[in-house]
């Protein structure tokens, strides 16, 4: 078990050189920003990272308990009975923030360096699904024509702009998951812009793996569609394996 004295050099030499920091041990966490908190006795792990960050982790669960983001400016201070290690932060346009944990007992303190110049690569992204429906439109309706991809509109980004064979503009909204009422308001937004700033049919169709009830009513009340998509993630792409109809035929809309 090191000593308070031994855990401050471990902190503070992690601080200086760059290296990740991880104290576990018995403390109690007062926070003071924009509001105030305090977190009785109890055993829980301190992670210091490199860019300021901090985290304070009980036994259970996901998030840390208490938290500071990068850029956190991180002290510590050993005495006879504790030691305190202390994060704060001032936000541009916001109260200073700072958290104290006083250990009253340290079980374990170690730094590590921490070498990863990968950024995360995410596969089947909605991104990379419109992308490959962009070069295939014709599994969702023979004769849809691309126009763009990432399409700006005043109320958000349309995936994928398009034309049927009869003249009309077709929004296209893809979700990896299943769509929720959410997905299906958005569409409607960008197709009740467009067709106000064309002055022309704009038809709206919803591409994912599901829909919630709620959204698939939502987007037949509107005269909305709903095309189930199937998809494989693989490494380096997705492939979409077919899109299924789930409501009214597209040849059913007058143009």
């Amino acid at each position: 078990m090191p000593s308070f004295s031994d855990a401050k050099r471990i902190v503070d030499s992690a601080l200086s050189s760059g290296r990740l920091a991880i104290l576990v041990g018995r403390c109690r966490v007062m926070y003071e920003g924009r509001a105030a908190s305090k977190l009785s006795e109890g055993d829980r792990v301190l992670i210091i990272k490199s860019d300021g960050t901090f985290l304070v982790h009980q036994s259970k669960g996901m998030a840390a308990i208490n938290y500071q983001g990068p850029g956190a400016v991180v002290k510590s201070e050993a005495a006879d009975k504790e030691l305190v290690v202390v994060a704060s932060r001032k936000k541009a346009g916001g109260p200073a923030e700072k958290i104290e944990v006083h250990f009253e007992s340290v079980a374990f303190a170690d730094s590590f360096p921490m070498k990863d110049d990968a950024s995360l690569k995410l596969f089947g992204s909605e991104r990379q699904l419109s992308d490959l429906l962009m070069q295939d439109l014709h599994l969702i309706e023979p004769g849809l024509v691309p126009l763009k991809k990432e399409s700006e509109v005043r109320l958000g980004t349309i995936d994928i702009l398009a034309e049927d064979k009869k003249g009309n503009l077709v929004v296209i909204e893809v979700k990896r998951r299943k769509a929720e009422m959410a997905a299906a308001m958005q569409l409607k937004r960008y197709v009740d812009e467009l067709a106000e700033r064309k002055g022309r049919k704009v038809r709206g169709i919803l591409v994912a793996p599901g829909v919630m009830d709620s959204a698939h009513k939502m987007l037949d009340k509107a005269g909305l569609e709903f095309f189930k998509m199937e998809y494989e993630i693989g490494n380096p792409s997705a492939r979409i394996k077919g899109l299924e109809k789930k409501q009214k035929a597209l040849g059913e809309f007058a143009a």
